[in-house]
């Protein structure tokens, strides 16, 4: 039986963060959704166009028998551009911003030393936000494993945003 946690990332476009977790051994699912502002049950339009307070983010449920959550925030820290401070990738303002949302001190405390750990000489110019947890809201229905039920809008997407040409710039 699984030893379940749930584990909170915004990387900019859910889709991706959301496929990133999913394809990782030990995650159980991840979910599309919305956290950090201020609005009660927001929409996409709002967070996106009404400066809401929300980031794009998922909320990951892992088996923690078999993942760790530093073994997920690697895989956070591998998926995004923690450099851009206006958003990842094509997709630009606030609610596409990085953060990692901590639940306890020990997420904290694990957040400033994965970062550490990453071997980058320049994590001071990293942007990408720590902050508590309070309410994760589920995204609708169709932003849900958007990348396997509408694949080629989503290879599209994610090839003409340049994301993954980007990421292994930054990292390797």
């Amino acid at each position: 039986m699984a030893d379940e946690k749930k584990a909170y990332f915004a990387g900019g476009c859910f889709w991706c963060v959301e496929e990133a977790f999913e394809k990782t051994p030990g995650v159980i699912k991840a979910i599309s959704g919305y956290t950090g502002g201020d609005l009660k049950n927001p929409t996409y339009e709002q967070v996106t166009y009404n400066e809401t307070g929300h980031y794009e983010a998922v909320e990951v449920v892992y088996d923690q028998k078999v993942i760790s959550y530093n073994q997920l925030l690697n895989v956070f820290w591998k998926n995004i551009d923690p450099y851009d401070a206006k958003g990842q990738f094509c997709d630009k303002g606030s609610s596409y911003l990085t953060a990692v949302f901590y639940q306890n001190e020990e997420e904290r405390i694990a957040f400033e030393e994965s970062k550490k750990n990453l071997g980058k000489s320049d994590i001071s110019d990293f942007v990408t936000h720590i902050k508590k947890l309070d309410i994760f809201y589920p995204a609708e229905d169709y932003h849900q494993d958007y990348y396997k039920n509408n694949p080629i809008r989503y290879k599209l997407y994610k090839t003409g945003c340049g994301r993954v040409q980007k990421l292994k710039k930054i990292w390797d």
